[in-house]
């Protein structure tokens, strides 16, 4: 047990397949004491025919939680062994159903000894734990259906780099930054247009000497994604978020999240009330960031941009 305490919980895998081939070494041994001819795999494919109705290997598979093919593989093997026979479905003569063999029938008959000694041997282990197994793997299960570990994993990366990327205001020196970023997104999805040009080609111009803001988000000090806060005149609006880009090979790290809160932060410590942006459903993660960092979809305003689909604003208030 050295290692599993030296690994942590890193090895929570390798830790609980190690538990469970140890059960299913005993599980192939206890079928063997009562002389019942199932393999320990077999067992939920077996316990959801034993309820005495045929059913579908898809049925099969959604009821016990294992995947289409693994069932199959299952079936195969029990019928090779004479446990269940595969038929014609009596209503739909499209469709195969699986149900327990005359042997089948038989051990089911047979098996109900067994059940009674493993059901009350397992309790007897549970009473003896300060911790029930039994609650702990159904809380475990819960959680990874609404959230699985991998996701987990995911969230917890991103959290970590992220801590690792600076937001900082804009000089001349991240002139090019700015301008290489953006071009590079919106090549990709569109074409340049002049109100692109005027912006990116000019940003100290156009953006800041109007009293506007650009930050930048730095990772291992080096510029990997932009945004504007750009001063407008509008009844409506005060600021416009924009020019947001971020290179791909550093996405998955929160910078897209981390430059909007600092944009809509800066524009309410400057008085703002709303936040307004210009987007393309075409771009469905950045639609989706906004929805997150709050903006709602606005009634279309005039816009300079071909490519805008979709009008947002956040309330600052």
């Amino acid at each position: 047990m050295d290692f599993y305490n030296n690994a942590g919980k890193m090895a929570l895998g390798s830790r609980l397949r190690r538990l469970s081939d140890q059960i299913t070494e005993d599980a192939g041994q206890v079928y063997k004491m009562y002389n019942v001819t199932l393999q320990p795999k077999w067992f939920p494919v077996f316990h959801a025919l034993s309820q005495g109705t045929d059913k579908t290997i898809t049925a099969i598979a959604e009821e016990i939680g294992h995947s289409h093919p693994s069932v199959s593989t299952i079936i195969r093997e029990m019928v090779k062994q004479g446990i269940v026979i595969e038929k014609k479905d009596k209503l739909d003569g499209r469709k195969n159903v699986i149900g327990l063999s005359k042997k089948g029938k038989e051990i089911v008959k047979n098996i109900a000894p067994q059940y009674t000694d493993v059901t009350a041997a397992i309790e007897a282990a549970l009473s003896q734990t300060h911790y029930d197994l039994w609650k702990a793997i159904e809380e475990w299960e819960f959680l990874l259906n609404q959230k699985s570990l991998l996701r987990r994993v995911q969230e917890q990366k991103k959290l970590r780099e992220s801590q690792d990327v600076q937001i900082v205001d804009y000089t001349p020196a991240y002139q090019e930054a700015f301008k290489q970023l953006n071009e590079e997104w919106i090549s990709k999805y569109f074409k340049m247009e002049a109100a692109d040009h005027k912006a990116l080609d000019h940003p100290q111009k156009n953006i800041i000497d109007k009293g506007g803001y650009i930050f930048v988000a730095l990772y291992n000090n080096e510029p990997v994604g932009v945004c504007a806060l750009i001063k407008m005149d509008d009844p409506d609006y005060e600021y416009e978020l924009a020019k947001m880009a971020v290179s791909p090979v550093a996405q998955g790290k929160s910078i897209g999240w981390l430059l909007g809160k600092a944009a809509a932060e800066k524009a309410k410590s400057l008085g703002a009330k709303k936040l307004y942006l210009e987007s393309n459903t075409i771009l469905q993660p950045a639609v989706s960031l906004y929805y997150k960092l709050g903006f709602q979809k606005v009634v279309r305003r005039a816009t300079p941009y071909e490519r805008c689909n979709i009008q947002m604003e956040l309330g600052l208030v």
